[in-house]
This record gives C-alpha cells, sequence and structure tokens, in this order.
C-alpha cells in the first residue's frame, strides 16, 4: 500500500483498555491555563514506569467553559483504581497551586463517577458556590479564591493505538513526526503522552538480557542495529524511526487520530515508510489495521 509515495506496511496496531478521565483547567488567561494543564500532566508518557498516562487534549475557548474563562482539557488515563489517586493528586499538587485556576469536569454525562475532594484543604473557610449551572467548591487561597468541581466522570478508553514514522534521515523523520502530532491536535478526544507527541526510545515488553526490566529497547526497529539484529524490521535505506503513540476516550477517536496522523506525517519529503507495533495480541485486545486507516 501508498499514500503520497510513502509505503504503509500491511499491519495493525494493538491497543489496549484503559480508563480516562477528561479535565478543564481554567484560568485568568490562555497562558496561565496551559502552565497548570502543562504541570498537571508532567511525568504521564508511559504505564510502563509511570503512575498515569495524561495529556493536554487541547484548547477550550472561553465561551465553552463553566466560568467563562479560556482553558485546557487534559486526558488522565490509568487503571481504575489508580485513577483516582491520579487526578486527586495531580489537581491538588499542580493545579490549586497554579495562579488563577479553576477546574471543572470534562465528561459530565459519564455515569461512572469519582470523587476529587480538595474543599478540605480550606480548612472550614470553604464553601459551596454554582458556577455555570454547576455545583462547586471555593477555596480561600492567598490570590484570591480556587474553585472547582469535585465530581469527575470516567470512562473506558482507549491507549496504544500507535503507528512508527520511518525517514531516509533523523531529520525527515523528526519532521514527519512532527507534522503527524499537529495533525493530531486537532482531533477531540485524544493524547499523544510523550514528550512533544513523540516517542524517539520505542521499547518491547521485558528485557531478552535482563530479567529485572519491564520494559528495554525495541532493537527490531533500531537502524543502528539493521545488520546486527537478525529480524530487523527496518527497511533498507530508513535511518531514523518516531513512534506516536495515542491514548483517547474510545476506539473510533484513536483510529481518527492514527489516521489524520499518518497523512500528515506522508507527505513530508524524506519520509518513506510508515508502520506500527504489536505484540501478536498479547498486549491488548484493540487491533487496528493501518490498511482501514488510509
Amino acid at each position: 500500500m501508498e499514500l503520497n509515495g510513502v509505503t504503509i506496511d500491511d499491519t495493525y496496531a494493538e491497543a489496549f483498555p484503559t480508563w480516562v478521565s477528561r479535565v478543564i483547567i481554567t484560568a485568568v488567561t490562555e497562558d496561565y491555563a496551559y502552565k497548570a494543564a502543562a504541570e498537571a500532566t508532567g511525568f504521564a508518557t508511559s504505564a510502563i514506569g509511570c503512575p498515569c498516562e495524561a495529556g493536554i487534549e487541547g484548547f477550550v475557548p472561553a465561551e465553552e467553559t463553566p466560568d467563562g474563562r479560556p482553558g485546557y482539557a487534559i486526558l488522565i488515563c490509568a487503571g481504575k483504581k489508580k485513577l483516582k489517586e491520579q487526578v486527586v493528586e495531580r489537581l491538588a499538587e499542580c493545579v490549586l497551586t497554579a495562579a488563577t485556576t479553576a477546574v471543572f469536569d470534562g465528561l459530565p454525562e459519564a455515569e461512572e463517577r469519582i470523587a476529587v475532594k480538595l474543599h478540605f484543604f480550606g480548612d472550614g473557610y470553604e464553601y459551596q458556590k454554582e458556577v455555570g449551572g454547576r455545583k462547586c467548591w471555593a477555596i480561600p487561597i492567598m490570590n484570591g479564591e480556587y474553585v472547582g468541581e469535585e465530581e469527575f466522570g470516567i470512562v473506558k478508553g482507549v491507549a496504544g493505538g500507535n503507528f512508527f514514522v520511518m525517514g531516509e534521515n533523523q531529520m525527515a523523520a523528526l519532521m514527519g513526526a512532527q507534522a503527524a502530532v499537529d495533525a493530531i491536535a486537532g482531533v477531540f478526544g485524544v493524547i499523544t503522552s510523550f514528550p512533544g507527541g513523540i516517542v524517539a526510545s520505542g521499547s518491547k515488553v521485558g528485557s531478552k538480557k535482563y530479567k529485572f526490566m519491564a520494559a528495554s529497547t525495541n532493537e527490531k526497529y533500531c537502524p543502528t542495529l539493521r545488520e546486527k539484529v537478525e529480524d530487523s524490521m527496518v527497511p533498507e535505506g530508513v535511518k531514523a524511526i518516531y513512534e506516536i503513540v495515542i491514548d483517547g476516550l474510545d476506539e473510533d477517536c484513536v483510529k481518527e487520530a492514527m489516521a489524520e496522523g499518518i497523512k500528515a506525517a506522508t507527505k513530508v519529503p524524506g519520509v518513506v515508510f510508515i508502520s506500527a507495533g504489536n505484540f501478536g495480541g498479547n498486549l491488548g485486545p484493540f487491533k487496528i489495521e493501518l490498511k482501514d486507516l488510509i
């Protein structure tokens, strides 16, 4: 298969289930909202070594937020038992502490709910108020008040949608990956949780040599090992590979993000091959065929 002259591998991305909370963070300016959102989604690239996977879904204009201020939506993804803890800790440590912030539930229609009781920080001075038709708590703090909802919807989502951008040199692959991430940013309900949305060190489950490692370098996709690894998956002429990993509210939005990202990457000169990562069905039940996306 080819798209814009780029070969599309006849393979699939293997994704797995997760639970997702969507939180809308607002502030007095877009910049302050972004700073809080970025802080709240830190150290959350991969469930392999992080307590959750999280990222900024996108900007939410003032006319679409409960308090009429600009904001950003973030997604926090984890197992159901861990998710509440991660939402509580990230809002308490990274948003309550940020200048002028407020938080609102981004999934108000979700049936499953978690309680995030931050109002006790008010030490008895907190009070309830309504903002945009939503029941919130106001906590007196040094810059005025922190305002936030304390019940958040959670849904069963999909994590680990992915594809590989392969280039004839490092910059071609990088610009292809960046084009993909930029395109994915316009898709509702998804995040690319790695730094800048791009994965440089794609991994495999476990290790061949070190038994204590939960994950290790994916040698089959390392261009410098092409002539050293018997079953290398690096096509001839490929000098660099970047992986794009996508988490989302459901399978459809992950598929849409993958499709938009792949289309964008194939338009970059020097990108020569698109593939995807899977583990033969051992990782998760979602099998997203690349051929169905183009």
